[in-house]
């Protein structure tokens, strides 16, 4: 599901912001509202993208919060001759509020 990035200051505060680490320097943004996970997108219905944790972090600084957190799923498990993924390899790592812009 999406919502328009406008649409978030009226369910404050989010339960959480998650950046998609999609490849190296690009990054997807979803919240959870509500144990709902919801991508980003801008007014004109793309999705919400960034160069870094801290471009999202920067663009999500007037808005309030639980938890910040960076998530990455590896591909590399996946390659020819390997067995069959049993469980996912999904990454999360806190992050958020460090003033560091």
């Amino acid at each position: 599901m999406g919502m328009k990035f406008s649409e978030l200051k009226k369910h404050e505060p989010l339960q959480k912001v998650v950046a998609h680490s999609l490849e190296m320097a690009l990054y997807q943004v979803s919240v959870i509202i509500n144990n709902v996970e919801y991508y980003i997108t801008e007014e004109n219905g793309e999705f919400v993208k960034a160069l870094s944790p801290l471009h999202i972090q920067k663009r999500f600084e007037k808005i309030a919060y639980a938890e910040m957190v960076l998530r990455h799923t590896s591909a590399y498990d996946e390659m020819c001759g390997q067995p069959e993924k049993t469980s996912s390899n999904l990454l999360e790592v806190p992050y958020g509020k460090n003033n560091l812009f």
